[in-house]
């Protein structure tokens, strides 16, 4: 039982984290852009009181933890601040601070994924492993990784990997105040109105998308996740 209570804190610091490197890179790509908006307000750092949102980054996922059996959660950071102005690039700037955030997330996932890979334990070990992560099987889980550090390393990358597709992919959808808004007001000439409307009423059309639509992100994510553990065995 021990176990899969330490199992299932990591689970949540690992999302925590990855929301939280997923904020600071909207940073300092706008800082590389030519603002200094999150410079000067202190959130180009790890540090977690700087970006913790209690409602979003600590009640609404553990919530959802409890609500799910502690299988699943989703969460947000407090946005970073930037000024769209202050950017050198004016046609795509807020286009790549917004993909800078995506971006991490799978360059964290890459690189778990590659680690995850190099550590050495039979195939069938870890694709029971990632089998058993992916739909939080704790106590499977635990009984597999007992007295295995290897083991115990493999399923923390598997998490990392887990989380930061999730985030990624999730992120990318082109509904405000999501990053792959951005790409799309960067990309189609859009009037004012219309992007003020769609950012006043965009979580609404979220939210609406998630419940009645949630058969083509099922299948978005379930192949990157499919290729992303595939790199990891």
């Amino acid at each position: 039982m021990l176990s899969e209570i330490i199992l299932i804190i990591f689970y949540f610091l690992i999302l925590i984290y990855s929301i939280i490197i997923h904020e600071i890179a909207h940073g300092f790509s706008a800082l590389w852009l030519g603002d200094k908006t999150a410079k000067y307000a202190g959130r180009l750092t790890l540090n977690p009181i700087k970006h913790i949102d209690f409602w979003m980054t600590i009640a609404v996922p553990l919530m959802m933890l409890i609500a799910t059996n502690w299988k699943f959660a989703f969460g947000g950071a407090k946005p970073v601040p930037y000024n769209p102005y202050n950017l050198k690039n004016q046609r795509w700037g807020s286009a790549l601070v917004a993909l800078s955030g995506p971006g991490s997330n799978l360059l964290i996932a890459t690189f778990f994924a590659i680690l995850a890979k190099i550590i050495r334990s039979p195939l069938a070990l870890k694709v029971d492993l990632i089998n058993n992560t992916r739909i939080a099987d704790w106590e499977a889980v635990s009984l597999v990784v007992s007295g295995s550090l290897g083991s115990i390393i493999f399923v923390l990358c598997i998490m990392a990997v887990y989380w930061n597709v999730l985030l990624a992919i999730f992120n990318l959808i082109p509904i405000p105040p999501l990053d792959g808004s951005k790409l799309l007001f960067s990309a189609i000439s859009i009037r004012v109105e219309t992007m003020a409307f769609l950012e006043q009423f965009g979580f609404v059309f979220l939210i609406f998308f998630i419940f009645f639509f949630p058969g083509p992100l099922s299948v978005i994510l379930n192949f990157f996740w499919l290729l992303f553990f595939n790199l990891a065995v």
